[in-house]
C-alpha cells in the first residue's frame, strides 16, 4: 500500500499537543523494570497554566505504570473529567507486562518482541489505561516510537483509532528499532481499510535547501557527513536545519523556522510533543533544575503564542482530526 495524505479540511494551519505521559528512570542508564516513580504527573498543571489559556487540549498518551499508580490516574482522571485532555496508550514494553523477554535496548523497541508477546502487552496495557479513562482508549503512541510489523494490526484488533508512532526523517535502527525516513510526513491511513490514522510527529527541514532536505540530510548524516559535522555545518549556515516541535532540545526560534517552512510548504497539521516528567526537575536531560523548568515552559509558551499570533494557526486535539479524517472516507 502507498499511503496517500489525507486531507482533513483545515482552512489554517492547526497544532495539536501529545504529551508522552511515562514514569521517571535515568535517561543514560541501561533499562530498569523497577524503576516505576510516577511523582511528575503530579507537575502537569505546570504545563497546563500555558496551555488551558489558549485552549489547548493535550491528549496524555500514558504507560502502564502511570495507569497504575493510583495518585497518577487521579491527576490524569479529573484532567479527562474537566475536559481539558485525551486520554491516550504508550507503551514501554520493559515495565509492561506480561514479563517474558530480557530487559535489553533492542526489546525496549515493542515491535521487535515475538507478535504474540507484543499483543500480550499491548492488551494488558489497554485495560489498565481503559480503566483510567472509563473507556477503551482510540490513540496510542509507541515508546520509543518503536512500532514493528504487527503492530498496527494489533492496535486495529484492540481498537485503536490514531496512531502517534511514525517520526519522519529518523533513522532509528542503529540500535534496533525502526528506520521512518521513507514514511510520510502528513496524516495517512495505514491500510485500505482506513482502519488506523497514522498522525507523524512533526519532525522536518527549515532552511534554504528544505525543499530537498530529505535528501540532503541522507548525506549530512551518513558516516562521513557525522565525521566532519557537516550537519552543524549546514544548519549554522541556515542552509538545513533538522528539528522538531518540542520544547525538548529545541530552541523557540528553531522551532518557529521549522513552523515556518511546514506551513510554507502546506502542512496544515502539527505536532508538539513532550515527555511528563520535563515538568519535575531532574527526570529528563531536558530539564536539570528550577531554571531549565522555567525556560522549557517559555519555550512552550512562545512557541504557542508564535503559531496563534504570527502565522494565525488554530489549536486542535486528536479527537477532532480523527472525525474530519474518517469524514474525507465517508
Amino acid at each position: 500500500m502507498d499511503p496517500q495524505p489525507v486531507d482533513l479540511g483545515f482552512d489554517r494551519p492547526m497544532l495539536l499537543v501529545v504529551v508522552d505521559t511515562e514514569e521517571e528512570f535515568d535517561w543514560s542508564a541501561p533499562f530498569d523494570r523497577q524503576a516505576t516513580a510516577t511523582t511528575a504527573i503530579e507537575d502537569q498543571e505546570r504545563a497546563h497554566a500555558v496551555l488551558d489559556p489558549l485552549g489547548v487540549r493535550p491528549a496524555y498518551v500514558i504507560d502502564y505504570p502511570v495507569a497504575t499508580a493510583p495518585r497518577a490516574r487521579a491527576v490524569l482522571r479529573n484532567l479527562a473529567a474537566s475536559g481539558r485532555a485525551l486520554i491516550g496508550a504508550h507503551c514501554h514494553p520493559w515495565v509492561n507486562p506480561p514479563h517474558h523477554e530480557p530487559v535489553s535496548v533492542r526489546n525496549a523497541y515493542h515491535g521487535n518482541l515475538a507478535p504474540g508477546l507484543e499483543a500480550a502487552k499491548l492488551r494488558c496495557l489497554t485495560a489498565a489505561v481503559a480503566e483510567v479513562s472509563g473507556s477503551s482508549p482510540a490513540v496510542f503512541k509507541a515508546g520509543r516510537y518503536g512500532v514493528g510489523p504487527t503492530t498496527f494490526a494489533t492496535l486495529v484488533e484492540l481498537g485503536y483509532r490514531v496512531d502517534c508512532s511514525i517520526v519522519p526523517h529518523h533513522d532509528f535502527s542503529a540500535d534496533g528499532g525502526p528506520d521512518f525516513r521513507s514514511q510520510p510526513d502528513r496524516p495517512f491511513f495505514t491500510d485500505a481499510g482506513g482502519s488506523l490514522l497514522e498522525v507523524p510527529l512533526t519532525s522536518g527541514f527549515s532552511g534554504r535547501l528544505a525543499a530537498a532536505g530529505p535528501r540532503v540530510w541522507r548525506a549530512l548524516d551518513s558516516r562521513a557527513g557525522r565525521a566532519l559535522r557537516l550537519g552543524g555545518i549546514a544548519s549554522r549556515l541556515r542552509l538545513l536545519e533538522r528539528a522538531r516541535i518540542s520544547p525538548e532540545g529545541f530552541s523557540a526560534q528553531e522551532q518557529m523556522r521549522l513552523i515556518d517552512a511546514l506551513v510554507a510548504q502546506g502542512h496544515r497539521l502539527l505536532t508538539l510533543s513532550y515527555h511528563s516528567p520535563s515538568l519535575a526537575p531532574g527526570h529528563t536531560p531536558y530539564v536539570r533544575d528550577a531554571g531549565d523548568l522555567a525556560a522549557f515552559l517559555a519555550r512552550l509558551r512562545d512557541v504557542l503564542a508564535y503559531f496563534r499570533d504570527e502565522v494565525g494557526g488554530g489549536f486542535t486535539d486528536l479527537e477532532e482530526v480523527d472525525r474530519r479524517a474518517r469524514g474525507t472516507r465517508s
